[in-house]
C-alpha cells in the first residue's frame, strides 16, 4: 500500500510538472508580445507576474493533491494488521487468542474494512498448533473455513526442540505454517507496522 502511494505520488507530481511546464511554455509563446492596433510590438510586462502566480498556484495545488493522497480518512479501505502471540500451554489462553481473532475479524468485516490477523505460537504455546496435542484443534478447523483473515504460524525452533526432547516427529495442524522462529516472526511483523497483542 505504501509502495502504491509512492508510485501514485510520483505520477501525480510528474503530471502536474508536465502540465505546468506546457502551460508556461504556451504562455511565453502567446503572451510574450502584445500587438496594439497600430501594429507596434510592445513587451508584455505582466508576463513575469502571471508566470510567478501560476507557479505558486501549481505548487499549492501539488501540496493539496499530495495531502489528499496521504490523508488516512481519504482511504476508507485501509488494511489493519494484528499479531496475536501464544506462548503458554494453556487452553484458556489459546481460546482467548482465538476469541480475539474472531472478534477483530468480525469488527472490521462489519465496518467494511480489510484486516489480516496472524496468530504466532512458540515455546509451550506451540501445543496449540500440534496436531497430536492441540486442545483447540476443532476451532482451528472451523476458523480456517469461516475466517480466512486469520492465519497461524508455528515456531520451527520450538518444533525442533520438542522433537529432540520427545524423540519423535511433532506434527503441526494443516491450517498452520511453520516459520523458522516465532519470536523473529513477531519482530518482523512489528517492524512492518503490525499491531502486537498478547492475550
Amino acid at each position: 500500500m505504501v509502495r502504491f502511494r509512492r508510485i501514485a505520488r510520483t505520477i501525480v507530481v510528474g503530471v502536474i510538472a508536465v502540465l505546468g511546464s506546457t502551460s508556461f511554455a504556451a504562455a511565453d509563446q502567446g503572451g510574450k508580445y502584445w500587438t496594439p492596433a497600430d501594429g507596434q510590438p510592445l513587451v508584455h510586462r505582466e508576463n513575469r507576474a502571471r508566470h510567478h502566480i501560476a507557479k505558486r498556484m501549481t505548487a499549492a495545488q501539488t501540496r493539496s493533491v499530495l495531502a489528499r493522497m496521504e490523508d488516512p480518512t481519504a482511504t476508507k479501505k485501509k488494511e489493519h494488521r494484528l499479531i496475536l502471540q501464544v506462548n503458554t500451554n494453556d487452553p484458556a489462553a489459546m481460546n482467548l487468542a482465538l476469541n480475539n481473532a474472531t472478534n477483530v475479524a468480525q469488527y472490521y468485516k462489519d465496518a467494511g474494512e480489510k484486516v489480516k490477523i496472524e496468530v504466532v505460537t512458540f515455546g509451550p504455546g506451540l501445543n496449540m498448533l500440534r496436531d497430536d496435542t492441540s486442545p483447540v484443534k476443532s476451532r482451528l478447523e472451523e476458523m480456517a473455513l469461516s475466517t480466512p483473515e486469520v492465519s497461524f504460524k508455528a515456531c520451527g525452533n520450538t518444533q525442533e526442540k520438542m522433537q529432540k526432547a520427545e524423540s519423535k516427529d511433532i506434527p503441526i495442524v494443516r491450517q498452520a505454517e511453520v516459520v523458522k522462529s516465532g519470536v523473529v516472526r513477531v519482530m518482523e511483523l512489528q517492524e512492518k507496522g503490525w499491531t502486537y497483542v498478547k492475550p
